[in-house]
C-alpha cells in the first residue's frame, strides 16, 4: 500500500466470502524503555509508527511522533462502513490502534444476525459482511503504519451470543459484553440476558477477545452523574467477576471508567477520588478510560477541555485504554476530522504528561485518601444492602440503580425492571439432563462424556470441527436487500471513486457537506435565524445551525452552520501553484555559518505597513534573523533609491521591499523601478531584489524584474531558502 494512494474499497469487497483474519485475539501496545527520539527522553511511551501523520508542532522536532504507551480508542460507525473504512485509515494514521464500530441501537432487540448493510441511525448494523470488509482492510492499514490495529464493537443484545459468535469466527479483538446494560438500558429480561453474557464470554474468551464493560452508562443516564459513584462500582464488580466465571481472563477484562462530572463542577475534586478508589477496587484488571457523554454539547473546545482533564486522571491513576470521544452527539454527524482531532490530541496529551508519576505523586493524607475510602465504604455498604434484598435481580426490581441518591440516600427515581418482564421474558429453558452440542466454547453442562469424550476434549471433533475451526462451514451472505445495500450506496457515488471529481466531505463521501462559521451583532434568537438564511443566500442546500455561542448577549453571537453544496470540483481543471523547494532550518544555518548574509529592507513608496514585513524579519516571529542573517531595517514609506543605495552601502547580498498598496498596480510600478534603479546604478547582478506583501503574485512580481515576489501565507523560512539557493547560484556563476 502506497501513502499517496487511496484505499481501493471495491477490491477490499471482492471475494469477501474467501477472507480469513489472520489472527484472533487482542494486542497491546510494545513498550519501549528510555525512548530516544530527536534528542527527547521518553518514559512511558511504545513502539513508533512505520508511517503517520505528526502533530502539527513536530516540524520543529525533526518531525517525529513518539507514541504513548496507552492503548488508543476511536469510536466509527456513520452508518456505511465503506466510508468507515477511510476513516479507519485516518485514525490510524494519527495513532489509534482500537477502532470501535457502534452498533445501532435498535439491533440490541433483533433476535438474530441479520445480513445485508442497512444504514444506520447512530451506527451500523453489524453484518458479517461489513465485519469481514473492515478487518480485512485493517490487515492492510496495520501493515501500513506498523503496528496491529484491534477491531471491536458490542456483544450485546438478544442476538449476544450469535454476535459472538460471529466476532470469535471474523477475528473481532475487542467487544463491549455488559448484561446489565441489556437490562437497565434495553429493557431484556434479567434471565435471559444473564444466560445469554454466560454463552457470550464463554465465546469470547476462546477468542482470546478484550471485554470492556458498560458500567459508566449508569453515569451518563443519571440525573446526577456525581451520585451513582458506589453504584458503578458495584456494577463493575458484578459484571467482572461474572466474567471470571465465565471463564474470560483478567488481563482481558476492562473496566469502562468515565469521569462522573465536568467543568465547571470542580473536576478533579470528584473524579480523582473516583478513579483512585475503582483502581483500589479492580487492580488486576485492564482500565478503558473515556469521557462522559452526559455533558457534551457542541462545543469542540469544551469536549478538548474536558477530554484532556480526564486524560491527566488517566495518567495519575493509570489507563491502559485512551478512548476518544468527540462532539458528534451535540452535532448529530460523526466527523472525520473530529475523529482525527480527537486522537491527536490524546496523543499530544499523554506524550506531554510523559513520565508524570516520576515527578508528582498522590497524597496519601487529607482530602483525597478521605474522600477515595468513603467512596469505597459507601460501594460495599450498596453491595451488602443488595445481597440483604434478595440480590441483583430484585435489587434491579426494587430500583436500586440509577438512583440520583448518593448511597445510602435514595430518590426513588432508579430504573427499575422486573424479573420476568422486559424483551424475551419467558425464552430460557432449563436443559435436559443428557443435552449435547457438538461445538466449541459452549458455556455450561454438555455431557460430553456419554460420547466418550474426555473433559479437555473439545465436543466439536465429532463433527470435524466447528465453525471456530473449520472456516467452510460457515455460511456466508452478502445482500439480501436490493435497495439499501453496499453495492447501491457505491454505484452512488461512482464517480467520486473512479475520476477526478470531488466533493466536500464531513461524514460520506461525496456528501457534499460544509461548514461556515459566523460571527453575528445580534441575540442568539435573531442569530440563528439570519445564520441559516446567509446559508441559503449562499446557495447551501439543507442549512441547518450544529452551534450557537453567546459571546454577549447584546453584542455577538457565534453560530456555525453546515449545509451542502451542489456541484463537483474537477481536479484536472486546477491550475497548482509550484511547490516551494524549501531548505531545512538546519541546512539555512549551516550556509550561513559558512557565508554570512546580509539583508536590506524596508516597505517602500507611501506605504505605512510593516507587521508583515518585520514577522518574515524578527526573530520573535520566526523571522530569518534567526538563521543568522543580518537584517538592516529601514522602516517604512523608504523611498526606492535610499532601499537601493543602503544596500550598497552595507554590501548586502539582498533587498526585501514590502509593498501592501496596489490601486493603479502601484505595487507592481515599484517593483519595476527598483529593478531599474538597480540597473542604472550598475549593481543589480549584486543583489538578490524580493518583492512580498498580499497583493504580490511570484508569476506577476518576476516579470517587473525582481529575483522574487512572495504573497499571503509567506514565512521567514521561504524567504531565507530562497536567498541561499539564489547565493549558491550566483556563486556557480
Amino acid at each position: 500500500m502506497k501513502i499517496n494512494e487511496k484505499l481501493d474499497i471495491k477490491n477490499i469487497l471482492k471475494d469477501l466470502d474467501k477472507y480469513e483474519p489472520r489472527r484472533r485475539g487482542w494486542t497491546w501496545r510494545v513498550p519501549v524503555k528510555d525512548l530516544e527520539m530527536a534528542g527527547n527522553h521518553y518514559s512511558d511511551a511504545s513502539m513508533p509508527l512505520k508511517n503517520s501523520v505528526p502533530l502539527p508542532a513536530a516540524k520543529y522536532f525533526d518531525n517525529i511522533d513518539p507514541q504513548p504507551i496507552q492503548v488508543i480508542t476511536s469510536e466509527i460507525a456513520s452508518g456505511r462502513f465503506e466510508d468507515d473504512i477511510r476513516r479507519m485509515r485516518m485514525a490510524a494514521w494519527h495513532g489509534a490502534d482500537h477502532l470501535m464500530v457502534i452498533r445501532t441501537a435498535g439491533q440490541s432487540h433483533m433476535d438474530g444476525l441479520i445480513e445485508g448493510t442497512p444504514q444506520g441511525v447512530g451506527g451500523v448494523a453489524i453484518t458479517r459482511k461489513q465485519v469481514r470488509a473492515q478487518r480485512k482492510a485493517l490487515d492492510i492499514i496495520e501493515d501500513e503504519v506498523g503496528r496491529p490495529i484491534n477491531y471491536h464493537s458490542y456483544v450485546s443484545g438478544v442476538a449476544g451470543p450469535d454476535i459472538a459468535v460471529m466476532f470469535a469466527e471474523e477475528g473481532v479483538n475487542g467487544a463491549h459484553q455488559d448484561p446489565q446494560y441489556n437490562i437497565l438500558y434495553r429493557n431484556i429480561n434479567m434471565i435471559r440476558s444473564f444466560v445469554d453474557a454466560a454463552e457470550s464470554k464463554h465465546i469470547m474468551a476462546w477468542g482470546d477477545i478484550l471485554q470492556i464493560d458498560g458500567a459508566h452508562n449508569a453515569n451518563a443516564t443519571a440525573m446526577i452523574a456525581w451520585k451513582v459513584m458506589p453504584e458503578l462500582m458495584v456494577q463493575h464488580a458484578i459484571n467482572s467477576l461474572f466474567s471470571v466465571k465465565a471463564g474470560i481472563k483478567k488481563s482481558n477484562i476492562a473496566l469502562s471508567t468515565v469521569p462522573p462530572t465536568a467543568v465547571p463542577a470542580p473536576d478533579l475534586k470528584i473524579n480523582l477520588p473516583y478513579a483512585k478508589a475503582l483502581r483500589d477496587f479492580f487492580s488486576e484488571y485492564k482500565m478503558r478510560a473515556q469521557m462522559n457523554t452526559k455533558y457534551m454539547e457542541s462545543s469542540t473546545r469544551e469536549a478538548t477541555v474536558t477530554h484532556v482533564l480526564n486524560m491527566m486522571i488517566s495518567k495519575l491513576t493509570s489507563a491502559d485504554i485512551q478512548s476518544t470521544i468527540t462532539p458528534d452527539e451535540g452535532r448529530n454527524v460523526p466527523w472525520h476530522m473530529y475523529n482525527v482531532e480527537a486522537c491527536d490530541t490524546a496523543k499530544q496529551a499523554l506524550i506531554g504528561m510523559d513520565g508524570l508519576l516520576e515527578m508528582v505523586q498522590l497524597k496519601e493524607d487529607g482530602f483525597l485518601p478521605a474522600k477515595v475510602r468513603e467512596l469505597k465504604e459507601r460501594a460495599i455498604l450498596f453491595f451488602e444492602e443488595l445481597l440483604l434484598s434478595g440480590g441483583y435481580f430484585q435489587a434491579v426490581e426494587d430500583g436500586f440503580f440509577i438512583d440520583s441518591g448518593i448511597y445510602p440516600e435514595r430518590n426513588g427515581d432508579g430504573i427499575s425492571r422486573k424479573i420476568n418482564g422486559g424483551v424475551a421474558a419467558n425464552s430460557v429453558y432449563e436443559r435436559d439432563e443428557d443435552y449435547f452440542a457438538p461445538v466449541t466454547a459452549h458455556f455450561g453442562y454438555n455431557n460430553k462424556a456419554q460420547y466418550g469424550l474426555k473433559e479437555d476434549e473439545c465436543p466439536s471433533v465429532l463433527i470435524n470441527g466447528s465453525t471456530f475451526e473449520d472456516r467452510s462451514k460457515i455460511v456466508y451472505i452478502d445482500e439480501l436487500d436490493e435497495t439499501d445495500n453496499v453495492n447501491v450506496r457505491m454505484n452512488e457515488t461512482k464517480k467520486y471513486r473512479e475520476t477526478n471529481l470531488i466533493k466536500p466531505e464531513v461524514e460520506w463521501l461525496g456528501d457534499g457537506t460544509v461548514v461556515i462559521d459566523l460571527t453575528l451583532p445580534t441575540s442568539i434568537k435573531y442569530a440563528e435565524a439570519a445564520a441559516v438564511e446567509i446559508a441559503k443566500k449562499m446557495n447551501l442546500s439543507e442549512p441547518e445551525v450544529i452551534h450557537r455561542e453567546v459571546l454577549q448577549a447584546a453584542e455577538a453571537t457565534r453560530i456555525q452552520v453546515k449545509g451542502k453544496i451542489t456541484f463537483d470540483i474537477d481536479l484536472d481543471t486546477l491550475v497548482l501553484p509550484e511547490e516551494p523547494d524549501l531548505l531545512s532550518d538546519q541546512e539555512i544555518r549551516d550556509y550561513v555559518d559558512k557565508n554570512s548574509l546580509t539583508i536590506v529592507a524596508g516597505t517602500v513608496g507611501e506605504d505605512e505597513h510593516s507587521v508583515g514585513l518585520r514577522e518574515i524579519i524578527d526573530i520573535k516571529h520566526g523571522g530569518i534573523e534567526k538563521y543568522g542573517i543580518e537584517c538592516i531595517y529601514l522602516g517604512t514609506s523608504v523611498p526606492l533609491s535610499k532601499l537601493v543605495d543602503a544596500a550598497i552601502e552595507a554590501n548586502a547580498d539582498a533587498i526585501l521591499m514590502s509593498t501592501i498598496i496596489s490601486h493603479d498596480d502601484i505595487h507592481y510600478k515599484n517593483m519595476k523601478k527598483i529593478h531599474e534603479l538597480a540597473v542604472e546604478k550598475g549593481v543589480r547582478d549584486k543583489f538578490i531584489i524580493i518583492a512580498g506583501g498580499t497583493q504580490v503574485t511570484p508569476e506577476l512580481a518576476k516579470k517587473q524584474g525582481v529575483d522574487a515576489g512572495f504573497g499571503r501565507g509567506t514565512k521567514g523560512l521561504h524567504v531565507a531558502s530562497f536567498i541561499v539557493k539564489q547565493k549558491e547560484l550566483m556563486n556557480e556563476n
